[in-house]
């Protein structure tokens, strides 16, 4: 039984990766679906560092591959696989979700955040750390801060918050939620280390123009590393 759930995610997965190309183009949710037009979110990355995608895809592929091929039946790798087929199945459709309702897109993809951050927290950091952990660490990592950007979006776009003080409150909550997950797998730092890549593309976006943006991402990314270091010292 162990080996069909193995089989199941490396379909899905498959499926995963193959969706941006049989599902709409999507390059950010269309500002003419809100109230409040922006055009450039302060909150969002910029567009180069969603390119972190093509690692993430290769990853789990990886993952899925092996896990069936050689720990079909293994106890440790079958409890992973249902929170992580969660996020997959979801991550197939959601693209084709985004460009249609923001709304329903933050929706499912903090239900995939929340699925992925389960599976990174059951995965044990060894053995096989580069093909169960981190791959899981880096999938959870980029959810965390896409979710949350997806959010921040909302309350800009909706009029709840300005831009930048949307902005502002959503790197909080990103970085305190970040510290708890990585403070739980100090050995892991994969997950805290996509956070920082997920900042720098704020400080990107925002620099010069937004200042304030720009210094509480980098100071954000600042001790995201400093934290991500500590507990893997102290782990």
């Amino acid at each position: 039984m162990h080996r069909v759930f193995a089989f199941v995610l490396l379909l899905a997965t498959v499926a995963f990766v193959l969706a941006p190309y049989y599902t709409p183009s999507f390059s950010g949710f269309d500002p003419d679906r809100f109230p409040v037009r922006i055009e450039n979110p302060a909150v969002q990355p910029a567009p180069y560092a969603f390119s972190i995608w093509g690692v993430i895809y290769v990853w789990l592929i990886l993952h899925a591959g092996f896990g069936l091929w050689k720990r079909g039946d293994d106890p440790i790798w079958h409890r992973v696989r249902l929170p992580l087929t969660v996020a997959v199945v979801l991550g197939t459709v959601w693209l084709a979700i985004a460009t249609s309702s923001p709304i329903w897109a933050t929706e499912v993809i903090w239900v995939m955040a929340v699925a992925s951050l389960a599976a990174f927290l059951i995965a044990p950091t060894e053995p096989d750390r580069w093909l169960l952990s981190a791959p899981i660490a880096m999938f959870a990592g980029w959810l965390t801060a896409a979710a949350s950007v997806s959010t921040g979006i909302l309350l800009a776009g909706y009029g709840v918050m300005g831009d930048t003080t949307s902005a502002l409150v959503i790197l909080g909550a990103v970085l305190i939620l970040a510290l708890v997950m990585q403070s739980q797998k100090p050995r892991m730092p994969v997950y805290g280390l996509t956070i920082v890549w997920a900042l720098v593309g704020v400080i990107v976006t925002n620099w010069p123009g937004n200042a304030l943006v720009a210094g509480a991402a980098a100071a954000g990314a600042a001790l995201m590393l400093l934290a991500t270091a500590v507990f893997w010292q102290r782990g």
